[in-house]
């Protein structure tokens, strides 16, 4: 069974009221021995000044020097007693006779205690010992006359009375412990609350989980992802951007570097200044193209850094190519399907008005116009992707009782990168699909569509021509803009693709559309044919 981990709140009470308490542990030690220190130190100096006060009285000094007057000092001694709250005040002589005493019948007798040899000897001392009044803290001061010891003065205070001080000093320091404790623990709980807000409310194992699911995610992510902070220092990378990035020829760790250093193609500080995303766009990295999206990281209403989602532009380009293809063949499939159906019912029409002549010849004119087709073009246009997708259009073409030709004026070698097949299928595909919509919705009685093609110097060049009404004035220079038609909205795409496919294939395209020539685009593209292919 899996141990059940302490809540976030309370381990953090826990932790600090434990500190809390052995902090206030160690002062509280620390402050009873200075206090003890203190009381003993000023207890001391209490019975110093009270026994030098009373050697310096000229009725003890007189007593001890004549060997006499102890009723005196017994008398004077008993006052300073009572007035300084001492427990003794004893004279003795240099033989450690007595001559005052609380209790009166020890005047007269030796002093006990064996602590009065060094005052005894002139010195000032004091000791803690135990005599007839109990255990007493005492302090010894020499008593002289004209220059000479005549006697010491002894003073007690009782230890129950320095005990009693240290006792009240210890519970002032117990009770203030345990005020600072209840505070703490205040405080601990308040800390727990403002951590787990913090936190939104996730416990550190949450966190922890929450944490290791992320790296897995971004790691497993076949998208290259890096994140920058507020001042463009990379703070993530995952593996597939760092195998972009060693593809490319750049240095391994780059977290905590400035994406500027690193990486002088990006446009991640720009997305964190302006705190605007950028979409699809194309980035060059030592000569190898990315497909980059660029995102701010905004927390609340505050740009705090900005993430880049990227691919290799080849297998975007790999993947694009195979969805055109797939397109093209279902289209293609679509189309053919229901032309045969079409031609179907022309020969079961004929079959049962029994005109079997016509039915012959319709059949043979079939033949030979698929024949003509497909063998034109597959002969003439080596790429095998290029030529099935131009069969698939001719197929659409009928289907929308448009004549769609495709004249090679010469051999269309293969290209010698596979990119260029899917800029291509772009350019073609996009002009002839916006001939088609155009002679859809044309009042023309005749719908026809040429294309032309023909290859020169490793160049293409390629014109398409349709009968279909003439461009409006307005729209001439605007007719390669995004989302500009004169179709309606939500169009205007197809131009657009095929000029940015021209631009990347480093050619160039115009448009002509007059009375006697209808609309007329010419694109002219840089197309290096296959190696193997060339002389």
């Amino acid at each position: 069974m899996r141990k059940q981990r302490l809540k976030l709140s309370t381990l953090v009470i826990i932790v600090v009221c434990i500190v809390v308490l052995f902090s206030l542990l160690i002062t509280g030690i620390l402050i009873s021995n200075t206090i003890k220190d203190t009381i003993h130190k000023t207890t001391e100096e209490k019975a110093e000044v009270i026994g030098k006060t009373v050697a310096r009285s000229g009725v003890v000094q007189s007593a001890l020097v004549d060997n006499d007057g102890s009723k005196k000092v017994q008398e004077y001694a008993s006052d300073i007693q009572r007035s300084t709250d001492v427990s003794f005040i004893v004279v003795m002589d240099m033989n450690g006779v007595r001559k005052s005493h609380p209790n009166e019948d020890l005047i007269g007798k030796h002093f006990k205690g064996g602590d009065e040899k060094d005052a005894l000897s002139g010195h000032v001392s004091s000791s803690i010992s135990k005599g007839t009044l109990g255990k007493s803290l005492r302090s010894f001061t020499p008593v002289y006359s004209d220059g000479k010891q005549v006697g010491v003065v002894a003073v007690g205070v009782p230890m129950k009375s320095v005990s009693d001080a240290l006792a009240d000093g210890n519970k002032q320091i117990v009770i203030g412990s345990i005020i600072g404790l209840f505070v703490g623990a205040i405080g601990a709980y308040l800390l727990s609350r403002y951590i787990k807000r913090i936190l939104l409310g996730l416990e550190p194992s949450h966190i922890a989980k929450i944490l290791g699911e992320r790296n897995t995610m971004l790691q497993s992510v076949h998208e290259g992802i890096v994140a920058v902070d507020k001042e463009g220092k990379i703070n993530l990378v995952n593996k597939s951007a760092m195998d972009i990035f060693k593809k490319a020829g750049l240095k391994d760790n780059p977290i905590g570097m400035q994406i500027n250093d690193y990486m002088a193609s990006t446009q991640l500080p720009k997305v964190v200044e302006l705190g605007k995303p950028e979409r699809d766009k194309e980035q060059n990295i030592n000569g190898l193209k990315i497909l980059v999206n660029r995102v701010p990281l905004i927390v609340k209403d505050e740009t705090v850094g900005a993430i880049s989602t990227f691919r290799d532009k080849t297998e975007v380009n790999k993947l694009s190519e195979q969805l055109v293809g797939v397109k093209t063949y279902a289209d293609t499939l679509r189309a053919q399907s229901h032309e045969f159906s079409n031609r179907l019912h022309v020969i079961s029409g004929m079959l049962q008005m029994e005109h079997y002549d016509d039915l012959k010849q319709y059949i043979h004119e079939i033949v030979e116009l698929g024949s003509q087709e497909s063998g034109d073009i597959t002969s003439k246009i080596k790429d095998a992707v290029l030529a099935g997708f131009l069969i698939g259009k001719l197929s659409l073409a009928r289907e929308q009782n448009i004549k769609l030709s495709i004249m090679n004026h010469t051999t269309i070698p293969e290209p010698n990168y596979s990119y260029i097949t899917h800029e291509m299928i772009t350019i073609i595909g996009n002009l002839i699909d916006n001939s088609i919509d155009s002679l859809v919705t044309s009042s023309v009685k005749k719908k026809t569509i040429d294309v032309h093609l023909k290859y020169e110097n490793e160049q293409l060049m390629i014109d398409v021509i349709d009968s279909g009404l003439i461009l409006e004035n307005e729209l001439d220079d605007q007719i390669f803009e995004k989302g500009v038609s004169s179709k309606g909205e939500n169009r205007g795409y197809g131009l657009h693709l095929v000029q940015q496919s021209v631009e990347k294939l480093k050619g160039n395209i115009k448009i002509d559309s007059n009375e006697a020539s209808n609309v007329q685009f010419s694109v002219v593209i840089n197309y290096p044919k296959k190696e193997e292919d060339k002389c």
